[in-house]
């Protein structure tokens, strides 16, 4: 069984080896797989959009730990949920918005000896061991309808041009936008705020060093880049900039 950890928690503290504890604890035969733990402080989009990108290429049964919690200790639900055999659990903030509208939910306990401030030892990680271990959804919690839903913003036309934004920033200073690439026409020029990227091209060798290219990434969607550099700092831009195709 595999269970996937995505979190905020950066590297530098004990909260991932405390996490991970308890998950190996309560599921000794369970494989780790740490998807990221970089996400910036709090920021429930980038969350939503990593994960959203990674979890359909684990096999079915995989458990998907999202711990992305800027609310913990409040009145914010804590969730499993379930969709196409694999299963969720994060808190009740938006972060699974990915999900279609079928995928099932349930609201789990916080036990009154939970941390406020570390549901992702006391209340997450041992409700993904048990699904680890073969708890069925309905085993953990009340079954809700009604889930916090913010999905990632679409791109949307006008006319025939494509709008859309910029929706995350990878470590090498990628813009990364939420314009599908089968979206852009053949030969169409690519702009973010008042600076030009071109049309597409196929990789970052296309241009030289230091210029800026456009192409479809990993992820189906345009991206911006600098070559040998960093569009972000380049362009000075980052999350919600505008770009046009």
């Amino acid at each position: 069984m595999i269970i996937t950890l995505l979190t905020d928690f950066g590297t530098s503290d004990s909260y991932v080896a405390e996490v991970k504890a308890v998950l190996l604890s309560a599921a000794a035969n369970v494989t780790l797989v740490d998807v990221s733990h970089l996400v910036a402080p709090g920021d429930i989009r980038a969350g939503q959009y990593l994960l959203s990108r990674t979890w359909k290429h684990f096999p079915r049964g995989t458990v998907h730990v999202a711990i992305v919690d800027p609310g913990v200790g409040t009145a914010r639900r804590a969730l499993v949920a379930e969709y196409d055999g694999h299963r969720f659990v994060a808190p009740d903030n938006g972060v699974l918005s990915f999900l279609p509208k079928d995928a099932r939910y349930a609201s789990l306990p916080v036990a009154p000896s939970a941390a406020a401030t570390f549901h992702g030892r006391d209340v997450f990680a041992p409700a993904a061991a048990r699904l680890a271990t073969g708890a069925a959804l309905d085993e953990l919690g009340e079954r809700i309808t009604d889930p916090c839903y913010m999905p990632l913003p679409a791109a949307r036309h006008d006319h025939l041009t494509v709008i859309g934004e910029v929706i995350y920033v990878d470590r090498f200073g990628t813009l990364v936008t939420n314009i599908p690439g089968d979206a852009v026409q053949p030969g169409a020029r690519i702009r973010i705020e008042d600076s030009e990227a071109g049309s597409l091209r196929r990789t970052f060798r296309d241009v030289a060093r230091g210029a800026l290219v456009a192409f479809v990434g990993s992820g189906g969607t345009v991206e911006i880049a600098v070559r040998d550099g960093s569009a972000a700092r380049t362009l000075g831009a980052g999350v919600g900039a505008e770009v046009r195709a």
